[in-house]
């Protein structure tokens, strides 16, 4: 068999949410969470440290303050599960909020350097986002810096309260 003939096992196939810690009904919050997914979805790379039985299902529910990440096989068999405190991205969550609500508003009125100047400290928070969920995930998961901004990006989506 030649390799593209063989599907990328280190890749997330499927991301769902616990119903009941993580409840549908807030419009833009599940909308951004659908896109979120999709792009994940659309290109990432994670693997499981010490496996090779991919592509992988991931179940994230919300328990607490932390969220807990739950990995199977795309046949359903449970291959690992392990939670990530949210409390470290609380700081880091609301200046990232706080600075898209600011471009957002600026894209409306401001002129262009000052909105590139905001995209330029949005995008700059949401690497130090990613960067920290990467460090929280590397004993667990090896994933390369683009899956973890598409991970922040669906934390942040999660979290996210109009």
């Amino acid at each position: 068999m030649n390799d593209e003939a063989q599907p990328d096992r280190n890749r997330l196939a499927e991301v769902k949410f616990d119903e009941k810690s993580i409840p549908r009904g807030l419009a833009d919050r599940d909308h951004e969470c659908a896109a979120a997914v999709f792009d994940l979805i659309e290109d990432n790379r994670f693997g499981v440290r010490g496996r090779d039985d991919g592509p992988y299902s991931l179940r994230i529910a919300q328990v607490e303050s932390r969220l807990t990440f739950e990995v199977r096989t795309s046949a359903g068999v449970p291959v690992v599960e392990f939670a990530v405190s949210m409390t470290p991205f609380r700081p880091l969550l609301k200046d990232y909020f706080n600075i898209c609500e600011n471009y957002y508003t600026a894209i409306r009125s401001a002129g262009p350097r000052q909105i590139q100047e905001m995209d330029r400290a949005r995008t700059a928070l949401h690497n130090e986002g990613a960067g920290l969920l990467a460090a929280r995930l590397a004993d667990k998961v090896e994933i390369d810096e683009a899956t973890a901004r598409r991970l922040f990006t669906l934390v942040s989506a999660l979290h996210w309260h109009p």
